[in-house]
């Protein structure tokens, strides 16, 4: 929260960033991380009685059939399995297990968040290739206070770097050369116009 308020303070300053790049070159090594809120689908080869759907909880752990605790967060789908195929060698020979997440929530390092002058700010799960217009369309756009040229995204990727956005431009003028990449983490700030 305090977070949040030194970055809106920041941007009521009125520094000028320089514009944010149209496409994120850190989005194209990107594998999503398992956080709290996912869903996770465990199948277990020829063992489907040690399959099951399980929700990975508030402190990042999940527990399945034979799988007391296991911690799912800042891991992979992959590294998932390979930890339960681990868990289960114990009570089954050579287990293939596969693990799909199946709901998207993410811990924050995973998400994007829109504050201020969009009619619903929010945090919201990233997405391979999610562009500023895609945080838009599910935020519900921007308010009629807002001053979307002036907005800015804070990059946490590159150590909380500032870039310009020009939401204007894109949503009321049709210009797709403003519709930016996001990355996960980013935070879109949308602030008020005085007039």
């Amino acid at each position: 929260m305090l977070a949040a308020a030194a970055i809106l303070a920041g941007c009521a300053s009125g520094g000028s960033y320089p514009p944010a790049p149209p496409t994120a070159s850190a989005a194209a090594s990107y594998n999503y991380l398992v956080g709290p809120g996912d869903t996770l689908s465990i199948s277990v080869w020829r063992n489907p009685e040690l399959s099951a759907v399980v929700p990975v909880r508030p402190d990042g752990k999940v527990s399945a059939p034979l799988v007391d605790e296991l911690l799912a967060q800042g891991k992979t789908s992959q590294e998932i399995a390979r930890d339960v195929e681990k868990a289960l060698g114990k009570y089954v020979r050579d287990p293939v297990v596969t693990v799909i997440v199946t709901n998207f929530v993410g811990s924050h390092s995973e998400q994007v968040r829109v504050v201020g002058e969009a009619v619903k700010p929010q945090a919201l799960p990233f997405r391979h290739k999610m562009t500023v217009m895609d945080v838009l369309i599910a935020s519900g756009g921007l308010t009629e206070f807002a001053s979307g040229n002036k907005a800015t995204i804070v990059r946490a990727a590159e150590g909380n770097k500032r870039y310009s956005v020009r939401l204007d431009d894109l949503v009321k003028r049709g210009d797709i050369s403003a519709n930016v990449e996001m990355l996960p983490g980013d935070v879109l700030i949308i602030p008020q116009g005085w007039f």
